[in-house]
């Protein structure tokens, strides 16, 4: 079997360093290449590999690469373009992009292999396909309603792991979760409506991720929390995307459930 090569952008970052570490280590990954930005590129040549503070220079030394991409929505959608248009692969684990940013990354998609899932976690992503289940099983009864814990320094909120297990929910429900999600409840707002999926949001300290799912229904409450321990969890689901993603061709933007029904 051929190994898997890797390039790591924000290869000195908490996430970054992990993925690299964690590529290093595995029999069946290559560590071929990592990116830091300019100013935050000390040490890149300890890793042992081609590296640089451009995606498309390191590229450039590389032949059928897997990029894998933590850092911000803006520079995500960058490295999908650049991957594109360079003939690579990239697995992507950014939150917060817009939809004109998803929209983006569609599009990119058209041209090389590209995954993203705003959470890399194999638990995670499970727990996307048995929601439905859940919401389809318990019937219209059943209040939803959706809290997500991170630590202090995470920029959006909610989480992109919220919103994509609320637009889950949504979907099961068959409603448009924009016209339904409420992200803030103060003062006399009334009854709760029916049709209405809260996502609520706590921060501080150093939480990696606490997401918890409410099913409140009559007599009875259903709480299904999903708890990270570690960046290494998100970590080593993206390199197992890679892995994978080296075997897919172009044409759609895969999600970690494409992974998880092959």
């Amino acid at each position: 079997m051929n190994a898997c090569s890797v390039v790591i952008m924000g290869a000195n970052g908490r996430m970054g360093g992990t993925l690299a570490r964690l590529a290093q280590a595995d029999p069946e990954m290559t560590l071929a290449g990592v990116v830091e930005r300019q100013g935050h590129d000390q040490g890149l040549a300890d890793f042992g590999c081609v590296h640089g503070t451009s995606l498309e220079q390191v590229l450039g030394e590389l032949s059928d690469a897997v990029v894998i991409d933590f850092t911000a929505p803006e520079a995500s959608v960058a490295t999908a373009k650049i991957v594109a248009k360079a003939g690579h692969r990239a697995v992507i684990g950014t939150t917060g992009m817009t939809r004109e940013q998803t929209e983006d990354l569609r599009e990119a998609a058209k041209a090389a292999p590209i995954l993203w899932a705003p959470n890399m976690s194999v638990g995670i992503n499970v727990l996307l396909q048995l929601l439905p289940q859940l919401v389809n099983l318990l019937g219209p009864a059943y209040d939803l309603e959706m809290m997500e814990i991170h630590h202090k320094a995470k920029k959006d909120a909610p989480s992109g792991t919220a919103v994509k297990l609320a637009q889950c929910l949504a979907e099961a429900k068959g409603w448009d979760y924009d016209s339904v999600k409420n992200c803030c409840r103060e003062g006399i707002i009334g009854a709760r409506p029916s049709e209405e999926i809260g996502v609520q949001t706590l921060r501080g300290g150093d939480v990696v991720g606490d997401h918890t799912v409410f099913f409140f229904g009559p007599g009875e409450r259903i709480e299904i929390t999903h708890r990270a321990h570690s960046r290494e969890n998100f970590a080593r689901g993206a390199l197992r995307a890679a892995k994978w993603l080296a075997g897919q061709t172009p044409g759609k933007l895969y999600a970690f459930t494409d992974l998880l029904e092959s």
